[in-house]
C-alpha cells in the first residue's frame, strides 16, 4: 500500500494540514512550519504510526498479535503490548471492573446499526461467563486468553497513537504539532503563531452550552454515544456497555471530554465517568481534572 496516496494536504494561513483516513476515524495533523516538506514528512510520519498501530491492534485481522492471542495459547508479547496490557489491568482494578478489555465479545450481540436488533436478556447471560480480565491470565510478559474470551484494545487504542505518534515526530522534528484523530487529540508545544491551541467541543444535545479548550500542550479525549446508539421501546441505549451486566449504561452521557497531559490517560478519564452515566460529573469534579459533559 503506497500511504501517500491516501494523504491530502492544504495551507491554512497559520499552519499546514496533513489529513488522512485511519482506526475508522478521520485524522488531521496540524503542523506550524514555514517548511512544506517538513510539514508533508510529519504526515506521512504521524500517518504511518497509526496504520502501524492499527495492524497491530485490530481485531479484524487474522495475522496479527490480537489474532495470535485469540488462539488461547500463552503467548510471549513485546514490550509496547505489556504497557498496554498493564494499563488495561489498572484500568480494570481502578474502574471497579468496568473498564474491562475482554468485553468488547459483546460486539456479537450488539450492533448499534439502524437494523440492530436489541438482544434478550438470556443471550447476554449465556455470553457474560466469558467476559472478566480476572479470567485471564497476564504475568507481565506472557499473556494467556481462555477458550471462548477474547481481548481488545479498541477501547484505548486510538488514544495510545496519538500519544505515540506525536511522541514520534518529537524525536525528529521541533515544530509545533497538533495530532488529531476522530476528535481524540494531543499538542506538543504552543503554536508559534498565538500562546495557545483552540479546540472546540461540538454540542451534540439541546444545551445552549458549548465548550472551547485553550491549552499550550497536552491533551483532550472525547468518549460518548453521539453516533452509535439504538432505540428500544421508546429509550435510547448507548453504545457504553456495562461488561458485568452485558446492557447500556444507564444514564451515559451524550459525550464526555477531558483534558489531561495525554491522550491515553484523557481517554482513560472520559470513558471511567461515561461508565458511571448519571455520576460522571461528579466523578471527574471529585478527581479535579478540566471537563465538559453533554446530557
Amino acid at each position: 500500500m503506497n500511504r501517500t496516496r491516501e494523504l491530502k494536504y492544504r495551507r491554512t494561513t497559520e499552519e499546514f494540514v496533513g489529513s488522512f483516513h485511519a482506526m475508522a476515524s478521520p485524522c488531521e495533523v496540524l503542523i506550524q512550519s514555514s517548511s512544506e516538506s517538513d510539514a508533508r514528512k510529519i504526515t506521512d510520519l504521524v500517518c504511518g504510526e497509526a496504520a502501524r498501530i492499527e495492524m497491530k491492534y485490530s481485531r479484524y485481522r487474522d495475522d496479527n498479535l490480537v489474532s495470535k492471542i485469540h488462539q488461547h495459547q500463552p503467548v510471549r508479547v513485546d514490550t509496547e503490548t505489556a504497557r498496554l496490557l498493564d494499563f488495561a489491568d489498572t484500568a480494570y482494578s481502578l474502574s471497579d471492573k468496568r473498564f474491562d478489555i475482554s468485553s468488547g465479545i459483546l460486539r456479537k450481540l450488539w450492533s448499534f446499526t439502524e437494523s440492530a436488533k436489541v438482544p434478550s436478556r438470556a443471550q447476554l447471560k449465556l455470553l457474560l461467563p466469558y467476559i472478566g480480565w480476572d479470567k485471564i491470565s497476564w504475568d507481565g510478559a506472557i499473556i494467556s486468553v481462555p477458550e471462548g474470551m477474547e481481548i481488545d484494545f479498541g477501547g484505548f487504542a486510538k488514544e495510545y497513537a496519538v500519544d505515540s505518534a506525536l511522541n514520534l515526530v518529537g524525536s525528529s522534528f521541533e515544530h509545533p504539532v497538533l495530532v488529531n484523530f476522530g476528535g481524540d487529540l494531543a499538542a506538543n508545544k504552543p503554536p508559534i503563531s498565538r500562546d495557545t491551541w483552540s479546540v472546540g467541543v461540538r454540542k451534540v444535545s439541546n444545551s445552549s452550552k458549548t465548550a472551547s479548550f485553550k491549552f499550550k500542550s497536552g491533551a483532550i479525549a472525547t468518549s460518548g454515544n453521539r453516533y452509535r446508539y439504538i432505540y428500544h421501546k421508546g429509550k435510547k441505549l448507548s453504545h457504553i456497555l456495562n461488561p458485568q451486566t452485558g446492557w447500556p449504561v444507564s444514564n451515559a452521557p451524550v459525550s464526555v471530554s477531558v483534558a489531561m497531559n495525554n491522550c491515553l490517560q484523557a481517554g482513560l478519564f472520559s470513558t471511567l465517568a461515561s461508565l458511571l452515566g448519571k455520576d460522571a460529573e461528579q466523578f471527574l469534579t471529585d478527581q479535579e481534572v478540566e471537563h465538559w459533559v453533554q446530557r
